[in-house]
């Protein structure tokens, strides 16, 4: 199941099911609000967006009201989320997924999100998406690739080829915008080469693993496998959690993988990754990609949760198709 395609006109509610919009700069929060309504949008605020606790979130029932809220509300029909964080999945068990099923909306966000977007997608088959927050859009510069693969995912009807952005960024842009630094891209590369066509599943790696064992773990059946993660997931800890997700039931049914960019601060470097995964019997035999275009590094492509993706890894090229 999918939302219908967003239109001009069209009204996007911002939502904060993690961390609250009362942490963002109201300078920023404007440059996102001009630049969505530059697209011909009209964008709401939740009434708890900006409600913030000592975890800089809100309570459980304010963020699960304002979800409900959205999806409720006729004239909503894009949500984007304000930002990632730590506890998103604990909405879970309060959410109502048959509303949600009855009033499909697009959703879209990343890193924390992943809970909530694997879950809406487990239980109503809803296709959610992967992509920028609400916050992201305030980037001034460096944010057009980010941009133009969103409007392409949300407003367009054509499958996206994925194509390598000419230069990334891995700086706070948020505390500086004037003093940026970008690097060229050297696109991505190949780890273990094939070709695979699947269902999208992923995100955050480390929050998809918060769902394994709940009844809001996506299936891993026909699958091509999206993730990424952040800093704090250095080798260790990203060889763990991809262990972890080896080891669910149903992931001998995978059909590829790939990996998002890694910030600089991991310590993932290209050699540290192929050691990885070459050290996995269970993924020598899938096609594997890395250093794609999505994670905590800027810019980023969306893609849909529960869409379909065709993925051609050779020596030299790796070749990505997107589409819902």
């Amino acid at each position: 199941m999918k939302a219908p395609k967003l239109q001009a006109g069209d009204e996007i509610r911002i939502i904060s099911p993690s961390n609250s919009l009362g942490i963002i700069a109201p300078e920023q929060i404007e440059a996102s609000l001009r630049l969505l309504e530059g697209y011909g949008f009209k964008v709401t605020f939740a009434e708890h967006a900006y409600e913030m606790d000592h975890f800089s979130s809100s309570s459980v029932r304010s963020r699960v009201e304002d979800i409900h809220e959205a999806f409720r509300d006729p004239a909503v029909k894009g949500i984007l989320t304000t930002l990632g964080g730590y506890n998103c999945n604990q909405l879970l068990r309060e959410l109502d997924y048959k509303l949600i099923a009855d009033h499909p909306k697009r959703l879209c966000g990343f890193s924390d999100i992943t809970a909530l977007s694997g879950a809406i997608y487990r239980k109503t088959g809803l296709i959610t998406y992967s992509g920028p927050h609400f916050s992201t859009f305030a980037m001034r510069r460096g944010n057009e690739y980010t941009v133009r693969h969103f409007i392409r995912m949300m407003m367009e009807d054509e499958p996206v080829l994925v194509q390598p952005s000419a230069y990334w960024s891995d700086d706070a842009w948020f505390l500086d915008q004037e003093n940026r630094c970008f690097e060229p891209s050297e696109g991505p590369y190949t780890i273990c080469s094939g070709p695979a066509e699947g269902i999208i599943i992923g995100g955050n790696l480390c929050t998809l693993n918060l769902l394994q064992g709940t009844e809001y773990m996506p299936s891993l059946k026909d699958a091509i496998l999206f993730v990424e993660d952040d800093f704090e997931s250095g080798p260790e800890v990203f060889d763990r959690d991809l262990q972890s997700l080896i080891h669910q039931p149903g992931f001998e049914q995978v059909r590829g993988l790939v990996i998002g960019r890694f910030q600089r601060a991991s310590g993932v470097t290209k050699d540290m990754l192929i050691t990885i995964i070459q050290s996995k019997k269970e993924l020598l035999h899938l096609p594997v990609a890395a250093d794609v275009n999505f994670g905590h590094t800027s810019p980023i492509f969306t893609f849909p949760v529960g869409g379909q993706a065709k993925l051609t890894a050779a020596a030299d090229t790796v070749d990505l198709l997107i589409w819902e």
